[in-house]
């Protein structure tokens, strides 16, 4: 095996890669990625058993072809640790990996690759083409409510659900729960639905960029998939039954507050200074036109401020996590200048979105202060 392929090349996947590759291995070959060389280019795999990510590349040149795995994390760090423009010529010595790049020379330890395992595909389901950056922007509007170390191992990642002409996504931990809807263009199918692991999640979001060139998502029997021009993501799912969110949304709430968005995440940041650390609770009052956010905190710190509103409702005192309602405001959208949350009790979930409706959605839990 002798070929070389430049810095700039490797670079971004490598980096990628390293995310995706296991970080306690149990078998140590879990820790490489395998590289193959021949005339159709370069391709790059890395996985941890629940997670596969391949990777085509192109080459700079093309001695002689062939397969091996190399520890990631250490050619990732070779290529970052050279300049840029550089050239690295990758050859095969006595089953180990030579490196060089002008005056630099790498020996690496390699294993096998007809020993590199893979996840098996299952039977497709379902398939749909949309933009990568209108999946990106799926899954960043949801992905921070998805719980990650749970008892209730479906709460631990994301439910991607697809209906006729619409792909949806939900995540919840219990305290909270983001949904966002993305218009796809699908024959009349059968609603289907799968639950992403979250690291899976987050794997795909650094691979996706806010770009508009199309993805394939499929819906397999056991794994979920991405097709890219350049790069095939592969994803287990979680075996379970996810809670039927719609009974989670508040549709009977008579108490509506609209205000802007960013005036209302400023003040949010600013009360959550002297809230209790542990707890994070403030008070939201709310009286005509008018809502005062209180904080408080076991050392007797107090913060207190008001903002104009639009409400019309009965005055009202009710207690949240003041970090689940910044990261609704931080992800509902930059476009949304206003937001409305409807409420009904002290002792009822709030239900965010986008003044005038929106195709996203957030409940959060009230606390008892």
């Amino acid at each position: 095996m002798k070929f070389s392929v430049s810095r700039e090349t490797l670079l971004r996947p490598l980096s990628i890669m390293v995310g995706v590759v296991a970080r306690r291995p149990t078998l140590p070959i879990l820790s490489h990625l395998r590289i193959e060389a021949n005339e159709e280019g370069f391709t790059l795999t890395g996985l941890d058993l629940e997670v596969e990510l391949t990777w085509q590349l192109s080459l700079h040149r093309l001695d002689v072809g062939g397969s091996i795995t190399v520890p990631a994390k250490k050619l990732s760090d070779i290529c970052r640790s050279l300049s840029e423009g550089s050239l690295l010529e990758f050859s095969l010595d006595d089953q180990r990996v030579v490196v060089k790049s002008g005056r630099s020379r790498f020996v690496l330890a390699t294993l096998p690759s007809s020993e590199f395992p893979s996840i098996q595909l299952s039977p497709i389901k379902h398939q749909v083409t949309l933009p990568q950056g209108q999946l990106l922007n799926l899954i960043r509007r949801n992905d921070f409510a998805m719980a990650r170390q749970d008892v209730r191992f479906y709460l631990n990642g994301m439910y991607f659900e697809l209906a006729t002409n619409r792909l949806r996504a939900v995540a919840t931990d219990g305290h909270r729960l983001a949904m966002a809807d993305a218009a796809v263009q699908t024959a009349e199918v059968e609603k289907s639905s799968m639950i992403v692991p979250a690291k899976a999640v987050n794997d795909l979001a650094k691979l996706l960029d806010e770009i508009e060139d199309p993805v394939t998502l499929i819906f397999g029997e056991q794994h979920f998939q991405v097709n890219m021009p350049n790069a095939t993501f592969v994803s287990k799912h979680i075996e379970g039954r996810y809670p039927d969110y719609e009974q989670v949304i508040p549709r009977q709430s008579d108490k509506l507050v609209v205000c802007d968005r960013l005036e209302l995440r400023n003040m949010l940041s600013r009360i959550s200074i002297l809230a209790n650390e542990k707890l994070l609770g403030i008070h939201l009052q709310l009286t005509e036109n008018t809502l005062t956010l209180i904080a408080k905190n076991p050392d007797q710190e107090e913060a207190e401020e008001s903002i104009n509103i639009n409400y019309q409702g009965e005055p009202l005192d009710i207690g949240f996590n003041v970090g689940y309602l910044v990261d609704v405001m931080d992800n509902i959208g930059d476009q949304v200048e206003q937001v409305q949350i409807a409420l009904s009790s002290p002792t009822s979930s709030a239900l965010i979105q986008a003044a005038g409706g929106g195709d996203a959605f957030y409940v959060v839990m009230p606390m008892r202060l």
